[in-house]
């Protein structure tokens, strides 16, 4: 049986350790997505600094996608998230 407790002063539930591992991955996950969205960005630079404007185009396309990504991730860890 799961018990959660209650900081009475605040009336906020103090999540287990099990529930603070979830978040953290979360937000490694996250982060993750937001680190290959920003090279996928500076390709996107270096390519039109060159003039290969199709190839910036896919890069960027690439970088906005692992930014929806991170963007889903950090929306489901909230369900995680302390309530109060």
């Amino acid at each position: 049986m799961k018990t959660t407790k209650v900081n009475l002063k605040k009336g906020k539930a103090i999540n287990p350790i099990g529930e603070n591992l979830k978040r953290s991955k979360n937000n490694r996950k996250a982060a993750a997505h937001l680190l290959t969205a920003a090279k996928y960005h500076l390709a996107a630079a270096t390519h039109h600094e060159k003039g290969n404007h199709e190839k910036a185009e896919k890069s960027t396309i690439s970088a906005h996608r692992q930014v929806t990504l991170s963007n889903k991730t950090q929306k489901a860890g909230k369900q995680h998230a302390i309530i109060g």
